[in-house]
């Protein structure tokens, strides 16, 4: 099972669309969404994408009662746990507290973003994983992860 994780969307509607490509060609099973999508326009892409997704608001988000209006229960506060093919995944926007939580032993993986900078390691036995920017306009590089829940191993891939 391959997760596809993005995250800092805002509203870069053209790496959306990247990303979602990419996540379909690898056939990615889920994509998690870690904040910041922005605007109900691009959360639209992911409505519209065959494959399912789950996502937490960040601190840019606007139009926030149609934004929820629109992902239903896909969509929520963070943080949002999860049992994800047998997985205990922990999904937030803010970076404060991951190391914290990963040491508590509760989560096999803490997805999380804000950052805008790639991270990708483990504590003990958990895997932490921030994709980046998907929009790319804080670093310069546009990125996205896929996590493999059976190795639980994670990619960085570039969106170009």
């Amino acid at each position: 099972m391959i997760l596809g994780v993005i995250s800092d969307t805002h509203d870069h509607l053209e790496n959306v669309k990247k990303a979602l490509d990419i996540f379909e060609k690898r056939e990615v099973s889920l994509i998690v969404h870690c904040g910041d999508i922005i605007s109900p326009f691009c959360l639209d892409l992911f409505n519209s994408c065959k494959i399912p997704y789950l996502a937490v608001f960040g601190n840019n988000d606007g139009e926030i009662e149609i934004l929820l209006k629109r992902a239903k229960d896909r969509l929520t506060k963070e943080p949002r746990i999860e049992e994800i093919y047998g997985k205990k995944v922990l999904i937030r926007h803010f970076h404060h507290f991951v190391n914290e939580l990963a040491l508590t032993g509760g989560f096999d993986l803490i997805l999380y973003g804000h950052t805008h900078k790639v991270d990708i390691r483990k504590i003990n036995n958990t895997l932490i994983v921030n994709p980046g920017e998907a929009c790319g306009w804080i670093t310069q590089k546009a990125t996205v992860a896929l996590v493999d829940l059976s190795s639980m191993e994670a990619e960085v891939i570039e969106l170009g």
